[in-house]
Protein backbone atom coordinates (compact mmCIF):
# COMPACT_ATOMS: atom_id res chain seq x y z
CA UNK A 1 0.00 0.00 0.00
CA UNK A 2 2.02 2.76 -1.18
CA UNK A 3 1.73 5.97 -3.58
CA UNK A 4 0.56 4.72 -7.06
CA UNK A 5 3.34 5.68 -9.53
CA UNK A 6 3.05 9.37 -10.31
CA UNK A 7 1.74 8.80 -13.98
CA UNK A 8 -1.02 6.24 -13.10
CA UNK A 9 -3.12 8.75 -12.98
CA UNK A 10 -4.82 6.85 -10.22
CA UNK A 11 -6.42 8.48 -7.20
CA UNK A 12 -6.03 7.92 -3.70
CA UNK A 13 -8.77 8.00 -1.13
CA UNK A 14 -6.11 10.50 1.98
CA UNK A 15 -7.49 8.05 4.28
CA UNK A 16 -5.74 4.74 2.41
CA UNK A 17 -2.66 7.24 1.23
CA UNK A 18 -2.53 8.03 5.37
CA UNK A 19 -2.71 4.09 6.49
CA UNK A 20 -0.76 2.92 3.63
CA UNK A 21 2.02 5.23 2.93
CA UNK A 22 2.54 7.87 5.91
CA UNK A 23 1.49 5.46 8.71
CA UNK A 24 3.56 2.45 7.48
CA UNK A 25 6.91 4.52 6.54
CA UNK A 26 6.69 5.72 9.93
CA UNK A 27 6.08 2.46 11.63
CA UNK A 28 8.94 1.13 9.76
CA UNK A 29 11.55 4.38 11.05
CA UNK A 30 10.20 3.95 14.59
CA UNK A 31 11.30 -0.34 14.52
CA UNK A 32 14.71 1.05 13.09
CA UNK A 33 15.65 3.93 15.57
CA UNK A 34 14.88 1.37 18.22
CA UNK A 35 16.81 -0.98 16.72
CA UNK A 36 19.43 1.53 15.92
CA UNK A 37 19.09 1.95 19.97
CA UNK A 38 19.84 -1.67 21.07
CA UNK A 39 22.68 -2.17 18.54
CA UNK A 40 21.12 -4.59 16.32
CA UNK A 41 19.47 -4.14 12.78
CA UNK A 42 15.58 -3.65 11.94
CA UNK A 43 15.26 -7.34 10.99
CA UNK A 44 16.32 -8.36 13.94
CA UNK A 45 14.05 -6.49 16.06
CA UNK A 46 11.04 -7.56 14.08
CA UNK A 47 12.26 -11.14 14.43
CA UNK A 48 12.68 -10.43 18.21
CA UNK A 49 8.92 -9.39 18.38
CA UNK A 50 8.04 -12.66 16.33
CA UNK A 51 9.47 -14.57 18.72
CA UNK A 52 7.93 -12.94 21.75
CA UNK A 53 4.52 -13.11 19.64
CA UNK A 54 4.84 -16.79 19.22
CA UNK A 55 6.97 -17.88 22.07
CA UNK A 56 9.77 -20.21 21.45
CA UNK A 57 10.85 -21.52 18.40
CA UNK A 58 13.21 -23.12 15.85
CA UNK A 59 15.74 -20.87 13.38
CA UNK A 60 14.05 -22.76 10.34
CA UNK A 61 10.53 -21.90 12.09
CA UNK A 62 11.57 -18.09 12.25
CA UNK A 63 13.14 -18.29 8.70
CA UNK A 64 10.15 -19.70 7.50
CA UNK A 65 7.62 -17.01 9.28
CA UNK A 66 10.14 -14.12 7.96
CA UNK A 67 11.36 -15.75 4.80
CA UNK A 68 14.73 -15.24 5.62
CA UNK A 69 17.91 -17.79 4.25
CA UNK A 70 18.95 -20.01 6.73
CA UNK A 71 22.17 -18.11 6.44
CA UNK A 72 20.37 -14.64 7.26
CA UNK A 73 18.28 -16.20 10.03
CA UNK A 74 21.56 -17.14 11.35
CA UNK A 75 23.19 -14.19 11.62
CA UNK A 76 20.03 -12.36 13.12
CA UNK A 77 20.45 -15.18 16.10
CA UNK A 78 23.89 -14.44 16.23
CA UNK A 79 22.77 -10.89 16.98
CA UNK A 80 20.08 -11.16 19.06
CA UNK A 81 22.29 -13.48 21.44
CA UNK A 82 25.40 -10.95 21.08
CA UNK A 83 22.67 -8.69 22.62
CA UNK A 84 21.43 -11.12 25.42
CA UNK A 85 17.87 -11.25 23.94
CA UNK A 86 17.55 -14.77 22.73
CA UNK A 87 19.54 -18.11 23.64
CA UNK A 88 19.74 -21.65 21.81
CA UNK A 89 18.70 -24.34 23.67
CA UNK A 90 17.85 -27.89 22.86
CA UNK A 91 14.50 -28.88 22.61
CA UNK A 92 13.26 -30.54 25.80
CA UNK A 93 11.02 -33.48 23.62
CA UNK A 94 13.85 -33.94 20.93
CA UNK A 95 17.24 -32.93 22.24
CA UNK A 96 18.73 -33.20 18.94
CA UNK A 97 16.38 -29.95 17.58
CA UNK A 98 17.68 -26.33 18.85
CA UNK A 99 15.08 -24.15 19.88
CA UNK A 100 15.14 -20.23 20.12
CA UNK A 101 14.25 -18.42 23.32
CA UNK A 102 13.78 -15.11 24.64
CA UNK A 103 16.10 -14.13 27.38
CA UNK A 104 14.44 -12.76 30.49
CA UNK A 105 16.69 -10.15 31.70
CA UNK A 106 14.92 -7.31 33.76
CA UNK A 107 17.62 -4.66 33.54
CA UNK A 108 17.24 -5.15 29.46
CA UNK A 109 13.42 -5.69 29.47
CA UNK A 110 12.89 -2.39 31.48
CA UNK A 111 15.61 -0.26 28.70
CA UNK A 112 13.31 -1.94 26.49
CA UNK A 113 10.47 -0.63 27.98
CA UNK A 114 11.59 3.01 28.56
CA UNK A 115 11.97 3.30 24.65
CA UNK A 116 8.55 2.03 23.96
CA UNK A 117 6.77 3.43 26.46
CA UNK A 118 6.34 7.01 24.75
CA UNK A 119 4.64 5.46 21.84
CA UNK A 120 2.61 3.41 24.24
CA UNK A 121 1.32 6.25 26.29
CA UNK A 122 0.93 8.53 23.07
CA UNK A 123 -1.47 5.83 21.34
CA UNK A 124 -2.99 4.95 24.68
CA UNK A 125 -4.06 8.88 25.22
CA UNK A 126 -5.52 8.65 21.65
CA UNK A 127 -7.36 5.51 21.93
CA UNK A 128 -8.72 7.07 25.33
CA UNK A 129 -10.20 10.00 23.10
CA UNK A 130 -12.52 7.55 21.71
CA UNK A 131 -16.22 5.61 22.84
CA UNK A 132 -16.05 2.00 23.88
CA UNK A 133 -18.24 1.75 20.35
CA UNK A 134 -15.23 3.70 18.40
CA UNK A 135 -12.88 1.75 19.85
CA UNK A 136 -14.44 -1.73 18.80
CA UNK A 137 -14.69 -0.43 15.54
CA UNK A 138 -11.28 0.83 15.25
CA UNK A 139 -10.06 -2.43 16.74
CA UNK A 140 -11.54 -3.83 13.91
CA UNK A 141 -10.25 -1.95 11.29
CA UNK A 142 -7.26 -2.58 12.73
CA UNK A 143 -7.47 -6.17 12.69
CA UNK A 144 -8.83 -6.56 9.02
CA UNK A 145 -5.84 -4.25 7.93
CA UNK A 146 -3.19 -6.74 9.33
CA UNK A 147 -4.82 -9.53 7.67
CA UNK A 148 -4.77 -7.98 4.30
CA UNK A 149 -1.27 -6.88 4.90
CA UNK A 150 -0.15 -10.51 6.04
CA UNK A 151 -2.56 -12.00 3.18
CA UNK A 152 -0.62 -9.38 0.23
CA UNK A 153 3.17 -10.07 2.28
CA UNK A 154 2.36 -14.14 1.46
CA UNK A 155 1.06 -13.10 -1.76
CA UNK A 156 4.37 -11.33 -2.92
CA UNK A 157 6.75 -13.71 -1.13
CA UNK A 158 5.22 -16.58 -3.11
CA UNK A 159 5.93 -14.61 -6.73
CA UNK A 160 2.02 -14.46 -7.16
CA UNK A 161 1.21 -11.54 -9.49
CA UNK A 162 -1.19 -9.23 -8.46
CA UNK A 163 -4.60 -9.03 -9.40
CA UNK A 164 -4.91 -5.61 -11.50
CA UNK A 165 -8.72 -5.05 -10.50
Amino acid sequence: MSSPPPDSGAEIDPIVELIGFRLSTATVLFHAAIAERLGIGPTDVKCYSILRQAGPMTAGDLAERTSLTTGAITGVIDRLERAELVRRVRDQHDRRRIVLELVHNIERERAMAQLYEPLGRGITGIVAQYSTEEQALILGFLIKAATILEAETHTLRQGIAPDPT
